[in-house]
């Protein structure tokens, strides 16, 4: 390792330490600063650069994010909830698919946007719920469906898309998504016919003692393996990751201390190096264009436009105008599978770079502020 690169990961490695402790104090997620600390450090100062070893620490931590993304779907509520209570987040979920459609199209951007629009942020949504002590409520549980739908769905569109896109149009190369998905169906009952035969087997990978962290490495090999599935089928590598955590999801409900384990290791230094080398490679010439946050305005319009106008089929579920209004802006949240579909659009040549940097950016408003305006529309009602 180069003197330059040592000295770069001493400074990443400060500000993922520092950084969450000051967003906790100053009410702003670690993730927006994060970012913002990787243009301070790179493009600004020029302290540090993404090196190609830097790059690869970040893009681990990335499939992790996506890892511990399906990791954590409980996929027990679909079951306990029955297809009558999920008609309402499904319905406002296709809305917010047609709405995003329209107003993309409408307006001139790339067809691809309308897919990166329909996401929230799951982790933003549950963390706000959880604080105001309403993920237990009927109206919690519904936003709370609505953004794990917004999350898979949008997900599994986009690669279904991509793989028509790569392939020109729909052709015999677009059964790699079914073979795919089958290989997946397949390994998911493997696993789960041995987890119910070797249940002493599967025992040692929550046990917080074990001297082997046999869970930690049975997580990582199953990520690696579908990500490495899913480059052989010409599929995106996040959608392996996302598979894998779901996969273990669905197969042991109850993961003992092995969630937080994961969840140290990989937010505690992979996941902020991802968003910090996401800084580093933001393109800070855009900020003296004074159009360039014009047009961010008419994405942050659209974004909110997206999740608002779907957000007033809440009413069916009987709640207040302004808890409608509330539930609209905490969907408007997004953050990290935005900033990964727009990466995914970049890469297929389906949205340009400089709409990515504005979607960077509309993730980090959209993260500081949705929250700030759920909280004080929420208040207004008690």
């Amino acid at each position: 390792m180069e003197e330059f690169e040592a000295v770069s990961l001493v400074i990443i490695s400060i500000g993922a330490f520092v950084l969450p402790l000051v967003g906790q104090r100053i009410k702003i997620p670690g993730i927006v600063l994060e970012i913002a600390y990787g243009i301070t450090v790179g493009p600004v100062l020029g302290w540090v650069d993404s090196s190609e070893f830097i790059s690869g620490l970040a893009i681990l931590g990335f499939l992790l994010l996506m890892f511990l993304s399906g990791f954590e779907i409980e996929l027990d509520t679909f079951r306990e909830k029955g297809l009558r209570t999920l008609a309402l987040p499904m319905s406002i979920y296709l809305l917010t698919v047609a709405t995003s459609f329209y107003l993309i199209s409408s307006l001139g951007y790339p067809i691809f946007l309308a897919l990166v629009l329909c996401t929230t942020s799951v982790d933003i949504v549950i963390t706000i719920l959880r604080s105001d002590g309403t993920i237990k409520t009927k109206y919690g549980q519904t936003l709370f469906m609505v953004a794990l739908l917004a999350d898979i769905l949008t997900l599994l569109a986009a690669t279904v898309y991509a793989s028509f896109i790569n392939a020109g149009g729909l052709s015999i190369s677009n059964l790699n998504v079914i073979l795919y998905f089958i290989v997946v169906i397949m390994l998911l009952r493997i696993i789960r016919r041995v987890a119910w035969w070797n249940p002493q087997l599967f025992s040692r990978m929550f046990d917080g003692n074990d001297p082997d962290e046999l869970g930690i490495r049975s997580s990582i090999a199953l990520m690696l393996i579908l990500v490495g599935i899913s480059v052989f089928f010409d599929i995106e590598a996040i959608l392996g990751a996302f598979l894998a955590g779901t996969i273990f999801a669905f197969t042991f409900s109850n993961r003992g201390t092995l969630e937080s384990s994961l969840k140290g290791f990989s937010y505690g230094f992979l996941i902020p190096i991802f968003f910090i080398n996401i800084g580093l490679n933001y393109d800070i010439s855009v900020f003296t264009e004074t159009q360039f946050f014009v047009e961010v305005g008419y994405l942050f319009l659209i974004a909110v436009g997206v999740k608002f106008i779907p957000s007033l089929l809440l009413v069916f579920s009987k709640i207040k105008f302004r808890d409608m209004l509330a539930g609209g802006f905490l969907l408007s949240a997004r953050f990290s599978l935005i900033i990964a579909m727009a990466e995914i659009g970049v890469h297929l040549d389906l949205i340009s770079k400089e709409l990515e940097q504005q979607i960077i950016l509309l993730a980090v408003i959209t993260a500081t502020f949705s929250p700030i305006l759920f909280r004080l529309v929420r208040t207004k009602t008690n």
